[in-house]
This record gives C-alpha cells, sequence and structure tokens, in this order.
C-alpha cells in the first residue's frame, strides 16, 4: 500500500450512511479534520435502500388508495392502475434531491470525501484505492445489509429481498412477505395498496413483535380490514418453485403459494473481511460492541449505526454519530437513553411510540404500580375526518412519570415528537393535561389520553 503519511486525520469514518456522514458533518463543524470513507453512494442505506425510498413508495400507495375511496368524500375520481415506472420516477426524484444536497453539506464543511472501498488496516489506518488515510482516531460506520434464514438463498427473482423489493419493475399479483416486522408490514402495505394479495409469514405471535402488544393487534385488525393475510406464531420451514411462482412450506404444515417471495426477516451488519478483527476489535455475530459511549475495546476505534447492536434506525445512527464526534472534540457527551427514541413504522395505519411497553413497565415496575389509559381516535375529530381508525395509549407508573406513549392510526408518526418529549423530560399525566392543544388535529387524541390518566377525561368514556 502507498503510505501518504502527509495528512493524520482527527478521525478517518469508514462508512458513509446515516452515522457516518452525521459524525462526519459535526466533526468538521467543531473544527475536525475529517477523512470520509464510502463504496458507494453517500448517504448509505437510509437514503437510497431503506427509509426514504420505501417512505416515498408508502405515500404512493396512499395516492391509490385515497383515490380508490374518494366517492366517500364526495369527490368522483377514477382508478386506472400503478404506473410502476412513473412510481420509480417519483421515488428516484425524491433521493436525487436529497442526495445532491447532502453532497453540497459534505462539500462545503470540507470533508476529505473518498470514493471507494475501504479496509481497517490497523487502529489508526484505512487503506482504500491503493492509499492509506491516518487518523487519531478512526470510527467504524459500515452498516447493514438484508438477512437471510439459513439455507433460504435470495435469487433477487422470486425470492427477493427489501434491496430488489425497491427497484422491482412490475407490480406482482401476490407476494409472500417472510417476516412481519417494520420492513415486513411496511412492504405488506404498499403491495396491497398497489393491488396485490399479500400474506404475511412471521414466526413470533404478532405483527410489529417489539411494540406494545395492544399496538400489533390494532395493527393485525387494519390489515385484516385491509385483505392483508398473515400467519402469525408459523415458522417458516422451506420454499420451492411452481409453474407461475413459488410455495413456502410452515413448519405447521401450512403451504402459502405467491409469484415471489419478500425475505424481511431483519438486517445484518456489515463486517466481515474488513479488518476489524485483526485489529483487535471486539465483535459478536458481526456486531462491533461498543461502550454506552460507542467506543470499542480499541482506544482508537468507535463504532456506531447498524454496525453495533444497537436499535437500526437512521436517527439512531444521526445521534451516534454526533455523540462520537462531541466526544472526539472534547465536548461532554451524554449516552443515548434508546428507550427515549421514537419508533416509527410507516405501514397504513402508521404504529409509532416512545418508551417502553405496558409489559416491560410490569416487569420493572410491578403490576401494581402501572397505570394505563387509552383514547380511541374515534373521539378525535380530525381522525374521523381523515377515515382513520386507532389508538393512543399511555403506560403510567402510579403516581409518577409517562413512561411509554403507544400509537396506532394515519399520520401517527407526526405526533411522535411530542410523545418523545413527555417521555424525555419526565412529564407528569397533570403537567401534560395543562397543555392546549389545538382543535381540529390528530395531537389532541394525545392531550386527551393524559386528561383521562389526570383523572380529568373530556371526550374519553368513563
Amino acid at each position: 500500500m502507498a503510505n501518504d503519511a502527509s495528512t493524520v486525520f482527527d478521525v478517518v469514518i469508514l462508512g458513509g450512511g446515516s452515522g457516518g456522514y452525521a459524525a462526519a458533518l459535526r466533526a468538521a463543524q467543531l473544527g475536525l479534520q475529517v477523512a470520509l470513507i464510502e463504496k458507494g453512494k453517500l448517504g448509505g442505506t437510509c437514503l437510497h435502500n431503506g427509509c426514504i425510498p420505501t417512505k416515498a413508495l408508502l405515500h404512493a400507495g396512499e395516492v391509490a388508495d385515497q383515490t380508490r375511496e374518494s366517492a366517500g368524500f364526495g369527490v368522483k375520481a377514477t382508478f386506472e392502475g400503478i404506473d410502476i415506472q412513473g412510481v420509480h420516477a417519483y421515488k428516484d426524484g425524491v433521493i436525487a434531491g436529497l442526495y445532491k444536497g447532502l453532497q453540497g453539506l459534505v462539500a462545503s464543511r470540507k470533508i476529505t470525501y473518498v470514493s471507494g472501498e475501504g479496509r481497517l488496516s490497523s487502529p489508526t489506518t484505512v487503506d482504500v484505492n491503493g492509499e492509506r488515510y491516518t487518523g487519531r482516531h478512526i470510527l467504524l460506520a459500515t452498516g447493514s445489509v438484508p438477512k437471510s434464514l439459513p439455507g433460504l438463498a435470495i435469487d433477487g427473482d422470486r425470492v427477493i429481498s427489501s434491496d430488489h423489493a425497491l427497484t422491482l419493475d412490475r407490480v406482482p399479483q401476490s407476494v409472500i412477505v417472510l417476516g412481519g416486522g417494520v420492513i415486513g408490514v411496511e412492504f405488506a402495505s404498499v403491495w396491497k395498496s398497489f393491488g396485490a394479495e399479500v400474506t404475511i409469514i412471521e414466526a413470533l405471535p404478532h405483527l410489529a413483535p417489539l411494540e406494545d402488544e395492544n399496538s400489533s393487534k390494532l395493527l393485525e385488525r387494519a390489515f385484516r380490514k385491509r385483505g392483508i393475510k398473515f400467519e402469525l406464531g408459523a415458522r417458516f420451514a422451506g420454499v420451492e418453485y411452481t409453474a407461475t411462482g413459488v410455495r413456502a412450506s410452515l413448519e405447521n404444515g401450512k403451504q402459502v403459494e405467491a409469484e415471489l417471495m419478500l425475505v424481511a426477516v431483519g438486517r445484518g451488519p456489515v463486517s466481515a473481511g474488513l479488518g476489524y478483527e485483526e485489529a483487535g476489535v471486539a465483535t459478536d455475530r458481526g456486531y462491533v460492541l461498543v461502550d454506552e459511549y460507542m467506543q470499542t475495546n480499541v482506544p482508537t476505534i468507535s463504532a456506531v449505526g447498524d454496525l453495533v447492536p444497537t436499535l437500526q434506525l437512521a436517527h439512531v445512527g444521526f445521534a451516534e454519530g454526533i455523540l462520537v464526534a462531541e466526544r472526539l472534540a472534547g465536548l461532554k457527551v451524554v449516552p443515548i437513553d434508546y428507550d427515549g427514541v421514537p419508533r416509527v413504522t410507516y405501514c397504513n395505519p402508521e404504529v409509532a411510540s416512545v418508551g417502553i411497553t405496558e409489559a416491560k413497565a410490569k416487569e420493572l415496575y410491578g403490576a401494581d404500580k402501572v397505570v394505563v389509559a387509552k383514547f380511541n381516535l374515534a373521539g378525535n375529530g380530525k381522525s374521523k375526518i381523515l377515515k382513520t381508525a386507532g389508538e393512543v395509549k399511555l403506560v403510567q407508573v402510579k403516581d409518577g412519570a409517562v413512561v411509554g406513549v403507544h400509537m396506532v392510526g394515519e399520520r401517527m408518526g407526526e405526533q411522535v415528537g411530542e410523545a418523545q418529549l413527555i417521555y424525555n423530560w419526565e412529564a407528569l399525566p397533570n403537567e401534560v393535561a395543562q397543555l392546549i392543544h389545538a382543535h381540529p388535529t390528530q395531537s389532541e387524541a394525545l392531550g386527551e389520553a393524559h386528561l383521562a390518566l389526570a383523572g380529568k377525561p373530556l371526550h374519553n368514556h368513563d
């Protein structure tokens, strides 16, 4: 390798996704000299293969559903079908605009951007394109890729990953979605809106299994109403090709046939063959292990984002990257409370939450110390106008703060900002109940739920 020792960066960042570029931007803002290395496109999974494109598809699906249902609002419209190339043009246009803006940001901060596949060559160096980049500190942010199950080959044709699904050149007539987590239910929602028949296979007892059980049940009820089928508590046994597509077999003996199968069983870290273990970095099942300050066991190396075993969310990557940048700049930093991170699943209806579930609260504080309040969106004027169903559920420690907010319904992701403040500022129900929410808005539902917890329900049934 050519050893270019002319420049020693304050931090060399391997990976330009959410965690990596956030760290680069903040570090440069704080006066550090930064090198950012990315083998693909700046922005990583979130911008190009995850958050942004999937939400664009979901919005296109929402427009399709609204067109079909327009008569219910007194609007005459005819739904003629999905122009999938037009959908992709819309999606790609959104990505292109954000990508251009991000490139401009990185350039404006005078960050040394290196396009190429990097490899950690020592605790202070990364090799890429025949050059060696030396840093006083190294940040690993190489992200994740779609996972599969043992023995299940993703061929990109009939058995596909989320990457393939984002560029599929047609709307399939029928789809099996293997996995009922965030990725699975979002694609199930898209394809149903586009007109496909969808069946979800989930090994655990509920869809969105990491959410509060009440939220999962509300989502399942809504999916049934939409005609999305699902097999819960059903372990996948295998898949075979048929004349027209695929046939999935379950351990309970059931079989499901469809045109194609999406494997949505999660994402795994990108760490193999990148020199991490050779440099002495501790890993577990491919994940890089870090402390609460994102520091690895090697003093000069930190890691963030999907590469570490924390929540696989872009905004978590942002926060972790910023934390590392500020720590390296000598600022006082506070570890991330991952329970306080807002979580949104953008299917129809949306599932949004912050804090802990009712089950977790009972485990931590005891069942007799946990108080729950619910507000049905049927009592919320704006939700009635939107014709959405769902609920806001609060979990409170008796005579104490609200420790969990769980919401299901159209546009609930837009309410999670206030919910985040309630949890993270350890608000008491009567404090939130004093706040005046604009009418008619869906945010009133959050206010009404707190009124109920404070013992003075307005539109709630006692």
